[in-house]
């Protein structure tokens, strides 16, 4: 799919009503990663001027089921998952890394008090795993994984900043492949004005111990809330400028589209 296909495929969502006031809640939730709030996010990100020959292409759909619980008065369980569909071509000469299909999956688990500190912060600990279920071994790590994660963030006059955190070791799999020991940060800020338009930026880092490389993404995003025959959701565009990258990761500019649906209760 191209960037101009996608884009098109995105806004083709968008002869919608914009939500009624009232919906300040919900659109502040949006921003909060560990909101207590049922989401069903699908997040499309596009790459080019990968591999060594840097004619290589990338495209990745992550969809990113979010689901609280409770746990009692005072705690939730946030559940995040990460399941990416992946496509890349190019990446070296004769198609040697070509290949689609599923890439490991990133399962968050959040343990979050309902309320802001006293300070009003929001925040949430736990651990992370990271799952072999690649469905070629171009795609994935071939590793069991599993480390910290955290989340500290605060809105106020519709502000919200804050960083995601995680780091993934490798503790089993297969002994033929590079063992996984991967830090990420994600600090964040964002805007939201008074009818739900949400202008953000973000880095979404990855820093591998065992190479020794950076992969620094600079997101720039706005995104909309809306409904659609009662049906909240979210539609978001964005560009992100590869700052740093590993031999061979992606250069420049790329592309990101989503939609996210929305189930407050």
């Amino acid at each position: 799919m191209t960037p101009r296909g996608a884009l098109a495929l995105l806004l083709a969502f968008y002869p919608l009503a914009v939500l009624a006031a009232g919906e300040e809640e919900l659109a502040r939730k949006t921003q909060n990663p560990i909101a207590d709030l049922i989401s069903l996010p699908f997040q499309l990100n596009m790459d080019r001027d990968l591999g060594s020959t840097q004619e290589g292409k990338k495209t990745v759909l992550n969809i990113q089921p979010v689901v609280p619980f409770s746990i009692g008065p005072e705690w939730n369980l946030i559940s995040r998952t990460i399941i990416p569909l992946v496509d890349q071509k190019d990446l070296l000469p004769g198609g040697a890394a070509d290949a689609s299909g599923l890439g490991d999956v990133l399962q968050s688990l959040f343990f979050s008090p309902k309320k802001p500190t006293a300070s009003g912060w929001i925040w949430g600990a736990g651990p992370v795993f990271l799952l072999p279920t690649a469905s070629d071994s171009l795609l994935g790590a071939e590793k069991w994984g599993i480390g910290p994660t955290a989340v500290a963030l605060k809105q106020h006059s519709g502000w919200t900043y804050g960083a995601l955190v995680n780091h993934v070791w490798s503790v089993a799999g297969d002994d033929n492949r590079n063992d996984v020991s991967s830090t990420f940060l994600q600090p964040f800020l964002a805007y939201t004005t008074k009818t739900y338009t949400t202008f953000g930026i973000n880095t979404e880092s990855t820093y591998d111990w065992k190479a020794e490389e950076w992969s620094v993404p600079v997101t720039f995003q706005v995104s909309q809330l809306l409904k659609i025959g009662g049906q909240a959701l979210s539609l978001q565009a964005g560009v992100r400028y590869w700052a740093d990258s590993p031999p061979g990761g992606p250069e420049g500019w790329g592309l990101r589209l989503s939609i996210s649906f929305l189930f407050p209760k």
